[in-house]
């Protein structure tokens, strides 16, 4: 099969409309579309690509796309449906179309439009379906941009994608205001090697694998802000034990900020950073989380995790996997509760029902945990612990209030100033790895344990 068909027939559609109609005209179809975005555009169907007809219209779509961007200029694409398969997105790309309106259907035999090493991607109001059709090897999204320093994607919407919604590598830019539904790949969203990307007030929901995917191929500087986004209902199809299924995932890159989310019913985390350094998580309310809701592991140094309502998962808060060099967090003033201890898999380590785990020089202070049936804050595993500090937290209706590694080789903790209420089976005990191995050290003025310190710490 060639790479494009040609055309037999073309349509008509009376939807089709003049590119300098009057003001009236234009404001008719959508009242807040300014006329200075349409100003100087080409019209599609001015150059006989007709919405609503039935044969493919790649040829004749590439061929405005091409012209218009020799001459700097944005393509109008008028309301429609319009079957296109295998756009090269053009240097200086500026598609736009009328939001909910002007609608692009994958016709299948490779990719749909693939932008690789433009300057410039702009596209605003056009819905990209990918009508469940495969896609070639070597591309994955209904949109694939490769080593594209500005990519500008404004109020559009991906739907019906086998791979994910739009894949973007090596790309900076803005991705703000879409929609993007019911990706059957490994996210609704992929960014990999970023280039400061934004990520803003998008909806990406009902994905097979994943959310928001903010991935590089080595750990380096990402600098990507992903904020203001809502994700609901992200699946785990693909299996495993946290590789998939997670709202937002961030993996070996470095300054990323995830903040003022709103992530529900996710198979496994909203948030997981892997191998992230100097991630900044705030502000993100997380909701129903079929394992650890927010988590920072592995290879990573340096963490903030702050002023986010964990309601629903079986670990509110992982600072974890200091075996691999996992160090250095702060986790304050988040609100964590209604944990449970059943997860997805068998559980491993600490096991589930945990408020708050962390391992190494962090700071656990000013959390509200409420519903742990396990432990609300657990330090270390084994001798991985050292420089951890967890004071002025409120812990509530848990199984033990803290759970703290006395493990030879375990360092320096400090627990002061916690308030513990409703703890079954003691606020503060020594474990070594699952195994209860002390009485209630609350109360304890001196432990047996050098590494520890406990001060100011009350119980009811």
């Amino acid at each position: 099969m060639k790479r494009r068909q040609l055309l037999k027939g073309i349509g008509f559609s009376t939807l089709a409309l003049p590119l300098f109609g009057t003001v009236g005209a234009v404001s008719a179809v959508k009242p807040n579309l300014q006329i200075a975005d349409l100003r100087g555009s080409v019209d599609a169907s001015k150059f006989g690509v007709r919405p609503d007809a039935y044969d493919d219209q790649s040829k004749l779509l590439q061929k405005v796309l091409d012209r218009a961007a020799k001459d700097d200029k944005p393509v109008f694409l008028p309301p429609g449906t319009y079957v296109v398969s295998n756009i090269d997105l053009p240097t200086r790309t500026r598609l736009m179309g009328i939001s909910g309106a002007s609608r692009i259907i994958y016709g299948g035999g490779g990719t749909m439009l693939s932008g690789l090493g433009c300057e410039l991607i702009e596209m605003s109001g056009i819905t990209l379906d990918g009508a469940n059709r495969p896609f070639g090897d070597e591309f994955g999204g209904l949109l694939h941009a490769r080593a594209c320093p500005s990519v500008q994607i404004d109020n559009c919407e991906f739907m019906g994608s086998l791979g994910t919604g739009l894949t973007l590598e090596t790309c900076g830019g803005r991705v703000e205001r879409n929609r993007i539904s019911g990706a059957g790949g490994v996210s609704g969203l992929y960014s990999v090697n970023g280039t400061g990307l934004a990520v803003q007030d998008n909806r990406v929901s009902d994905c097979s694998n994943g959310g928001i995917l903010i991935h590089r191929w080595q750990v380096g500087e990402d600098n990507s802000v992903v904020t203001g986004n809502r994700v609901e209902r992200i699946s785990a199809r693909l299996g495993g034990t946290g590789q998939q299924g997670n709202g937002i995932n961030l993996f070996r890159t470095n300054g990323v900020i995830v903040s003022n989310n709103h992530i529900i019913d996710c198979a496994f985390s909203a948030i997981r950073a892997n191998s992230a350094s100097n991630a900044q998580i705030s502000g993100n309310t997380c909701l129903r989380s079929g394992e650890t809701a927010i988590y920072s592991e592995f290879a990573f140094q340096g963490s903030i995790i702050t002023n986010n309502i964990v309601d629903g998962a079986t670990i509110g808060v992982s600072i974890a996997n200091f075996n691999e060099g996992g160090r250095l967090a702060i986790c304050s003033n988040n609100l964590i509760r209604n944990l449970v201890a059943n997860g997805p898999y068998p559980p491993e380590v600490a096991g589930f029902g945990i408020g708050i785990f962390a391992e190494a020089d962090t700071s656990v202070t000013g959390n509200v945990i409420e519903s742990a049936p396990k432990y609300g804050i657990g330090l270390g595993w084994g001798p991985f612990l050292r420089n951890v500090i967890a004071a002025n937290n409120i812990i509530r209706e848990v199984g033990e209030g803290i759970a703290v590694s006395v493990v030879k080789g375990a360092g320096s903790t400090s627990i002061t100033g916690n308030i513990i209420q409703g703890a079954q089976s003691g606020g503060i005990i020594g474990h070594e790895w699952t195994k209860s191995v002390t009485r209630d050290l609350i109360l304890a003025e001196n432990t047996p344990y050098p590494h520890l310190t406990l001060a100011g710490n009350t119980i009811s």
